[in-house]
């Protein structure tokens, strides 16, 4: 499953792509040469900038996600659109949108990006009051445009590499520098419901804290369209890993 915290245009593009070359093999007569070969996309010098040392293991956790998406995750998200409606599940995107304004405003903040952090701040502090807690997105509506940040930018703005090509487990295509923004991302997080410890009157700290983490990844997951292996095109490795390091490169210019 793909990582970040928003990843649409990745996920478009990709499934547009692979549908598309899957319905144009399947009509090509048989003198048409393919228009794309396996060394296209398995050549990092003519795809990608990033590099694949680890294919092997890269290869293993891609299908490891696969079998996890099919019997985990594509399950109990179909049960959670089912059961919840459209409008809660709305609100529940905002929550978690809102929240993670704060990571965008402290990354915002170290890659020097004044104006972007204070549109991010105003955002985070009109929907966690007016919007009620996040459930609803007054900022948008008044023209405040949601900014995307995170430490894996932050890196990039500091003159870090992107470095190997890096599959996670449930987490999906990364680089090894995103593999660490991610880990300090998650990190300040912690640091910071720990700091603030929301529930920690309840008696059920860790309970309702594991709750909303797994339904965060719900939420994450019904929001992609992507299917592993879904498109019935032979080099879907090598596409998600080129396509998965242009959407970050995109993001990144953003």
């Amino acid at each position: 499953m793909c990582s970040n915290t928003s990843k649409s245009i990745f996920i478009t593009v990709l499934v547009l792509v692979l549908s598309g070359c899957a319905a144009r093999s399947a009509i090509l007569p048989d003198d048409v040469p393919p228009m794309h070969t396996v060394r296209e996309f398995s050549d990092d010098e003519n795809v990608s900038r990033t590099r694949d040392p680890w294919e092997g293991f890269n290869r293993s956790m891609y299908k490891f996600n696969y079998e996890a998406d099919r019997y985990v995750f594509l399950p109990v998200v179909a049960g959670y659109e089912r059961v919840v409606p459209p409008f809660a599940r709305t609100g529940v995107r905002n929550f978690f949108t809102n929240i993670r304004e704060v990571q965008t405003f402290y990354n915002c903040i170290l890659q020097a990006k004044g104006k972007k952090s204070l549109v991010t701040l105003g955002r985070f502090l009109t929907n966690s009051t007016i919007g009620i807690g996040g459930l609803f997105d007054p900022a948008t509506a008044f023209g405040w445009r949601r900014e995307n940040g995170d430490f894996d930018h932050t890196l990039e703005a500091w003159g870090v590499g992107t470095g190997p090509y890096l599959v996670l487990p449930i987490l999906g295509p990364n680089t090894v520098r995103s593999a660490g923004g991610f880990a300090v991302d998650g990190g300040v997080r912690w640091a910071i419901m720990n700091a603030i410890d929301p529930f920690g009157g309840t008696g059920a700290s860790t309970e309702i804290e594991a709750g909303i983490t797994a339904l965060e990844t719900v939420d994450l997951r019904s929001r992609e369209s992507f299917r592993y292996y879904d498109s019935d095109y032979p080099f879907e490795y090598y596409m998600v890993r080129y396509l998965s390091s242009q959407e970050r490169e995109l993001a990144i210019i953003r």
